[in-house]
């Protein structure tokens, strides 16, 4: 065979193996996210999984930055995800299109994206820390979704490695139900071992092995072949053959308390001797899809251990793409999609992934978003991090890359025409019943009132934008680089709806706004290295927010004539307390007939008008939150202009805030420090220092402890740093945002001296 027939046999081979990843059916694919606290092992357990699905060729590293997922310069210098990534591949027949997601609170709303596109996700936990404080916020965000979780004890080959603690964890920290579906083959030291019991070597590991206790087998994993080959080995010792089978009835107790097919077989033939592997099997399957529990394995992904039995728990107990989202059915054989993330390409521009909902994308098909926006798929690729491999379509519960999207957003539901959206919208309409099966999970309120757009309640992306606690001025090098910088802002907050970008009119500045110090880092980072602007970013400010002291209430009287019109307004407003931005209106007779003769566009506009003011109080510009306006009485002149009314209304908003003063808020950010045990009297005695407020101290293993802390943002500038320096390198620290509170007075006029530049 000549070399170029060598070639083309090749590129055929290529091009069936493709053809069959295109076609698989809906029942074939499980749409997942990974999830977990920043260093457990996400992306370390993603590249295991496609080493050992083919789809790579050799073992990625974090450390060494060369991983799939991880193709961001900032993300492989720095050892950590920033953006999440789609990759897919096969296992065991089955399609996994898998979301690798970032573990540091600054990129949360990267995992919040990832959520709406999947099916069900894994929570990976590091085996010597157990449940940490990011995991408690992925866990939290998946619950919001109504997603199954399968949960992986990762770092299992580590000698402080604690699964018990883990499990424990899971039941006390997250309310969950786990259930364990392996057992770590461990000695009493805690050390790995292998299945002759030889205590493995941390670097010198010849196999390792985990208990299966539905099988009652062990499984050996030999690291001579990477972790590619393993073994199903019978367990002979008497024993701990009892222990297993012991282990094995409390599954099944545990099970079939929770799923009624198993617990009436259990009940029918006396006992659990009978209960099969395969009832055991499709129990748990139904018990995961109905979220009542949690399969946990463990193994050890940095040691090639335990991940073809995860993919193999993926494909056997998370759902698949049929068996939720039933809502879409209303589409019928009509493309439905929703844009779950947006990145942009230097070659490619802006790509566009799409969670096919129903019918079926092709390439150059022309479809429309919710906003009625026109556009044209030109290229549909399959999802590889940053590798791209071109296909001309994709099937219903599939996730692809869509290029030449230029006005969708994140959060956008696609759809063939306006008329395959109305007729959605009457299917749906019709299939509202409270007792429906495919209504089970949209909570009992939303059926309190169906004037609403039903079909955008339930198929749009809400996506809640968490507020910054950090912003800062952003110049360019020089003025030939404005529009340029503008540009690049312009796609990076396409791509990350957390980043505010603003234009202050007092300074004349372009401001940012982000979720902490090292996102603003990383924004500026891309920006010299993508876009090749060295620009200047300011000092980072402190986000505070503002609310009134007191109930206030104040007239607000202009007349003014512009270009020979007469302009009056004459508008009564009173600022109170409340937990929500409300604009009401008085119902007081005397003022509730004036009142009510207004237009729905003015009083549209006195709403937009005074919650605008509110975007920025007298004090330090912060938004002033925690405040009810409620509008008592107006009187328009003639001919008067509905700016003209706008602007009243927000100058007398203004006015009562001046007035009545307002109190700042300040963020509180919520830490977790993990440190020796003779380091901790020092950290403590500097977080005194902070106005830090210690929550608990527990211990971790026999040398370290953890400390959880509230401390004011104000005072952990570059704490990670100062920490390190306390700990001799020994300590490590996570935090993330716990809300706010009101300041003292001396502390506040130190933030207004700050935010004035005169500290």
């Amino acid at each position: 065979m000549t070399l170029f027939q060598s070639i083309l046999l090749k590129m055929y081979r290529n091009s069936l193996k493709h053809a069959a990843q295109r076609f698989y059916s809906s029942k074939n694919i499980r749409n997942i996210a990974i999830l977990s606290h920043i260093d457990a092992g996400k992306t370390t357990t993603t590249e295991r999984m496609l080493f050992y699905a083919g789809k790579t060729r050799f073992l990625g590293e974090v450390h060494r930055g060369n991983t799939v997922t991880d193709y961001l310069t900032q993300e492989r210098e720095r050892g950590i995800t920033i953006c999440s990534s789609a990759v897919t591949f096969l296992w065991n027949g089955q399609k996994i299109n898998l979301l690798d997601t970032p573990g540091h609170i600054d990129f949360t709303m990267e995992v919040e994206q990832s959520l709406h596109a999947v099916d069900g996700v894994i929570i990976v936990l590091d085996g010597t820390a157990g449940v940490e404080a990011q995991t408690q916020t992925v866990w939290f965000q998946a619950e919001k979704h109504s997603l199954p979780k399968i949960a992986f004890i990762n770092k299992m080959d580590r000698p402080d490695a604690d699964f018990e603690k883990c499990i424990t964890d899971l039941s006390n920290k997250l309310e969950a139900k786990p259930i364990c579906l392996q057992y770590p083959c461990k000695d009493s030291t805690g050390n790995l071992c292998d299945y002759s019991g030889k205590v493995l070597e941390q670097n010198l590991i010849f196999s390792a092995a985990l208990y299966d206790l539905i099988r009652l087998e062990r499984f050996i994993w030999q690291s001579e072949t990477s972790g590619r080959v393993f073994n199903a080995v019978p367990i002979a010792e008497e024993s701990l053959l009892r222990a297993l089978e012991e282990k094995r009835n409390n599954l099944i107790d545990q099970l079939s308390g929770v799923d009624d097919p198993l617990a009436d077989f259990v009940i029918n033939s006396d006992g659990f001797h009978k209960v099969t592997n395969d009832l055991i099997y499709a129990a748990l399957r139904r018990a995961t899809c109905q979220q009542k529990l949690i399969p946990v394995v463990l193994g050890s992904a940095y040691k090639n251990v335990g991940i073809q039995k995860l993919m193999d728990a993926v494909n056997d107990y998370l759902p698949a793409p049929d068996e939720r989202n039933r809502l879409y059915d209303c589409f019928e054989n009509d493309f439905a999609g929703k844009v779950f993330k947006i990145v942009h390409d230097t070659q490619r521009g802006a790509l566009t992934l799409v969670r096919v909902l129903s019918g079926e994308m092709k390439k150059n098909m022309r479809i429309i978003t919710d906003k009625g926006q026109a556009e044209v798929v030109s290229k549909i690729y399959e999802p590889l991090a940053d590798e791209y491999r071109e296909i001309n379509n994709v099937a219903g519960g599939d996730v692809a890359i869509c290029a030449g999207l230029k006005h969708t957003v994140t959060g956008d539901l696609l759809v063939t025409s306006t008329t395959s959206l109305k007729n959605a919208q009457k299917r749906l309409n019709k299939l509202v019943d409270k007792n429906s099966s495919i209504l089970q999970n949209i909570p009992d309120t939303e059926f309190e009132d169906l004037s609403f757009d039903l079909l955008n309640e339930v198929c749009s992306l809400e996506t809640h934008i968490p507020d910054p606690v950090y912003f800062c001025s952003i110049e360019p090098p020089s003025i030939a680089k404005q529009n340029a910088m503008e540009i690049a802002l312009k796609q990076l907050q396409r791509e990350d709806p957390s980043l505010r970008v603003t234009y202050d009119p007092v300074t004349g500045q372009t401001v940012l706004g982000g979720m902490g110090e090292l996102h603003m880092d990383i924004i500026k980072s891309r920006i010299l290295t993508e876009y090749k602007i060295d620009a200047d970013l300011g000092p980072l400010q402190i986000a505070y927010k503002e609310t009134i002291e007191n109930p206030a209430k104040s007239t607000f009287d202009i007349e003014k004539e512009i270009a020979g019109s007469k302009q009056n307004v004459s508008v009564t407003l009173e600022l109170t307390k409340n937990s929500k931005h409300i604009f009401s209106l008085d119902k007081s007779p005397e003022n509730a007939q004036n009142l009510q003769s207004l237009r729905p566009k003015t009083l549209q506009m006195l709403r937009k008008a005074c919650l605008a003011a509110l975007e920025r109080g007298p004090k330090v510009g912060g938004q002033v939150v925690d405040t009810q306006i409620c509008l008592h009485n107006i009187n328009i002149g003639r001919g008067t202009a509905d700016s003209f009314v706008m602007a009243a209304a927000g100058q007398c908003v203004q006015k009562i805030l001046n007035e009545g003063g307002t109190r700042l808020l300040e963020p509180i950010m919520s830490l977790q420090i993990i440190a020796p045990n003779e380091k901790i009297s020092s950290i403590l005695a500097d977080l005194s220092r902070r106005r830090a407020n210690i929550n608990d101290i527990s211990p971790i293993g026999n040398k370290n402890k953890s400390v959880l802390v509230d401390a004011p943002l104000a005072e952990l500038s570059n704490y990670s740093s100062v920490l390190r320096t306390i700990s001799s390198g020994t300590a490590s620290v996570t935090m993330q945002p716990n809300g706010f509170i009101h300041m003292q007075a001396n502390q506040e006029e130190l933030a207004i001296r700050r935010a004035q530049g005169l500290e």
